[in-house]
């Protein structure tokens, strides 16, 4: 029996040793294959236009037009613009508000402004800048404060510095005393490292005054202000066109001019740094865009 098996063990035939001979011949030719797709692909160019093109052009052709409605969250997003959506709205009958998300080629960017929410940024950016203008005029007056010789307050869009005519001006006269010349030092330091406006206004009280210098109340409070303006512009650091010059007279007083201490109160000069309005800062936006760049076309709109 176990010559039989041997026998027939040697008359059986055996594959052949290693992977067919066609296989070589397959895998040179899948590697030129490779090699060429390569090749063509690395001479290829990609427009991203005409990719874009065709493949708005297939999904016009496939149906992808959706209506969205007024309750339903704004598809799209902007640079620019917080809400936005990709079609323009079309009033309908029903209570809902229908657009088309076809996105066609344009060759200018529409951008469009919620007035009220810029204006509320632009606000709050305006008074955390005034806060903050207001603190370093505080510090850098601080002991004038403390002796009552100037007072600093902030209002909606402006800063008040108001200097009062104790120690900086003699009764009936328009000259700025030698003593007082050290702190408007300190404003004008202050004042070059501000923006806006600059209105320097005189204040006087009911009495009036009639001396061969100043015929009335009016001449005295222009003249107190004329005199703080040319100390602010001594050192050129400020341009002149920040400043504006006003003489009120006794017609804005800050307390009623009964008391001696009150007419004191309403002898004043006061510095007043305007700032822009928020709705003049949002339109300046819109006009710097379209003038920095010719493709947007600018749109403002208020929410009603």
């Amino acid at each position: 029996m176990s010559e039989e098996f041997e026998d027939d063990s040697v008359e059986q035939d055996c594959p052949p040793v290693g992977l067919p001979a066609y296989m070589g011949t397959f895998a040179d030719l899948m590697a030129l294959l490779m090699c060429f797709f390569v090749l063509l692909l690395s001479f290829a160019e990609m427009d991203a236009l005409k990719y874009k093109m065709v493949v708005k052009s297939l999904d016009d052709a496939f149906g992808v037009q959706r209506e969205v409605l007024a309750n339903d969250i704004p598809k799209g997003t902007s640079i620019i613009a917080q809400e936005f959506s990709p079609g323009e709205p079309r009033p309908t009958p029903l209570k809902e508000v229908r657009q088309d998300t076809n996105d066609e080629t344009r060759e200018a960017l529409e951008v469009k402004m919620d007035v009220d929410a810029r204006i509320e940024v632009a606000e709050k950016k305006q008074k955390e800048q005034i806060t903050e203008e207001s603190l370093r005029f505080q510090k850098a007056l601080k002991s004038e404060i403390k002796e009552g010789l100037i007072d600093v307050e902030t209002q909606f869009d402006r800063i008040v510095i108001r200097i009062r005519e104790k120690g900086s001006f003699q009764s009936g006269d328009a000259n700025l005393n030698r003593e007082f010349l050290p702190i408007l030092d300190k404003i004008r330091f202050v004042l070059s490292k501000t923006d806006g406006m600059i209105v320097v206004a005189g204040h006087t009280d009911n009495i009036p005054i009639n001396t061969p210098r100043y015929r009335s109340n009016w001449e005295l409070s222009t003249s107190r202000a004329t005199s703080v303006v040319h100390q602010l512009l001594a050192d050129g650091a400020m341009p002149p066109e920040r400043f504006v010059l006003e003489g009120h007279a006794e017609t804005q007083p800050l307390m009623t001019n009964d008391t001696s201490e009150n007419r004191a109160r309403n002898r004043r000069v006061e510095i007043i740094v305007l700032k822009s309005t928020s709705q003049q800062d949002v339109t300046d936006s819109i006009e710097r865009l379209n003038r920095d760049y010719e493709s947007v076309d600018g749109e403002v709109t208020t929410a009603e």
